[in-house]
């Protein structure tokens, strides 16, 4: 039985869905942050379950091929990336693994063909969005990102996968709220004092967005309340120092919680929003709009989406959980027609405005819950030849799914973010007569252990 508190030393046969490294004693598995797989480590015990536990890395003793020196000085204490460790050559061999796994493992698919992932030629500075925490530590502003499992702050100066304004913008915010006396939001005191708690020129979080294509940059200020001193000298400080600079937004969340953006923008310099290209198409961004973060990785996997999808201008395509209408439009080149579905009405009315200003007449919208709209679509004598579903981490409602097999499309591409829940829904489709041809992972988040998927299938009748 593995004891806690007491040091072993392991052999790393394997890698957890998190990057973590997983070895045996007695059969029984050790979960080890910051182990890579063929590696000998010394590891204290911290906690153990009924079925696994889990390890403190102490020495590593034989070192990986793959190790690699983090590229960031505080690593190991942010709760961001998981895998600097690791070459980026071993980073997509464990994505393209942990697909296969639960494949296997939760769809029961034994024999889909699953493609190396995807990866970029340059894996650093890719994100087009950041969202940073402010808070203090010792009257000291801390902004940076949250430590693995906490609400702890860890100070951060440069984020090495986000965009270079990101930086600036943090360090002039933190020199603004310096020398404003503007405090940062406590959700201790907040969740304390409830009404009674000071929320007057706090600052929550700073959200920083940037169109990679097209430089234009928007800085939101997530405040606990309307009452913020000092914009105009906040305003004039990015526009001197931030390259691109097209959009200040003070944006209000007074609610005790952990969601980051409130509901009531106010737009304090320049634009409502900023614009960026994926592919051939332009999109509105505003601060409440969702975007993939990658977008050089977004027009792969759309890429790929529109591939599988086969279309030859003849068929009607149903795209369930469509957002702001992004593959919709890439399906609309070659579809005759499309149809959105998306439970958030603002990301329908932004789907309607994006595929007006890019042209596209053959892209119908409608706001509901994908598990219901399309039944009822169906139900009225609308059918799909191909459907497309990118659903959030939790997949597909079993309804949807129900609605698809019984409809009978052609072929359906499933696009995830989340590969347990798409080995789930894959076994589920086979239930219906699908086959899964061929999945591709795409690596949208590297140095992350998240991975993109998008998969192949068709009818077996």
């Amino acid at each position: 039985m593995v004891e806690k508190n007491k040091d072993y030393i392991l052999d790393i046969v394997s890698l957890g869905y998190e990057g973590e490294g997983i070895a045996k004693v007695d059969g029984f598995p050790v979960f080890i942050k910051g182990a890579l797989e063929g590696e000998k480590v010394k590891v204290k015990i911290v906690k153990v379950n009924k079925n696994f536990a889990f390890g403190k890395l102490i020495e590593i003793i034989e070192e990986s091929e793959h190790r690699k020196e983090p590229v960031c000085s505080i690593y190991n204490r942010c709760g961001g990336c998981s895998l600097q460790h690791s070459s980026y050559e071993k980073q997509l061999d464990f994505k393209t693994k942990r697909v296969e796994d639960c494949l296997v493992k939760i769809g029961k698919l034994k024999d889909v063909k699953v493609n190396p992932t995807l990866g970029m030629e340059n894996p650093y500075r890719y994100r087009n969005k950041v969202q940073l925490p402010v808070g203090e530590n010792n009257k000291e502003i801390n902004i940076g990102f949250y430590a693995p499992r906490s609400h702890d702050i860890i100070d951060m100066k440069t984020c090495h996968i986000q965009h270079e304004e990101a930086d600036k913008v943090g360090e002039i915010i933190r020199y603004w709220m310096k020398n404003n006396n503007i405090k940062a939001y406590d959700e201790k005191e907040h969740l304390e004092k409830k009404n009674k708690a000071d929320l007057k020129n706090r600052v929550r979080h700073i959200m920083v967005r940037k169109g990679y294509k097209t430089g234009e940059v928007m800085v939101v200020m997530v405040t606990a309340s309307r009452e913020l001193k000092g914009k105009e000298e906040l305003v004039a400080l990015l526009k001197e120092n931030i390259k691109g600079l097209k959009s200040v937004v003070q944006n209000v969340n007074s609610k005790n919680t952990n969601v980051v953006l409130g509901e009531e923008c106010i737009t304090l310099w320049g634009s409502d929003t900023i614009k960026d290209y994926i592919g051939e198409f332009h999109f509105n961004i505003s601060p409440l709009s969702f975007f993939q973060v990658n977008p050089d990785q977004t027009e792969v996997l759309y890429g790929k989406a529109l591939e599988y999808a086969g279309l030859t201008g003849e068929e009607t395509v149903f795209d369930a959980y469509c957002g702001t209408g992004t593959i919709s439009l890439f399906l609309s080149k070659k579809a005759k027609k499309v149809y959105g579905v998306e439970i958030v009405a603002p990301a329908i009315e932004n789907a309607k405005i994006n595929a007006k200003e890019n042209g596209i007449e053959n892209a119908e919208f409608i706001v509901g819950e994908a598990e219901k709209v399309i039944p009822d679509l169906i139900r009225d004598g609308v059918y799909a030849d191909v459907v497309v579903v990118d659903p959030p981490r939790k997949g597909c409602g079993v309804e949807l799914l129900e609605a698809i097999g019984k409809m009978g499309p052609k072929r359906i591409v499933y696009v995830s973010c989340d590969p347990s829940t798409l080995g789930r829904d894959l076994g589920i489709l086979k239930e219906m007569g699908y086959e899964a041809k061929e999945v591709q992972p795409v690596d949208m988040f590297p140095h992350t252990s998240h991975v993109e998927t998008v998969c192949l299938l068709t009818s077996i009748k």
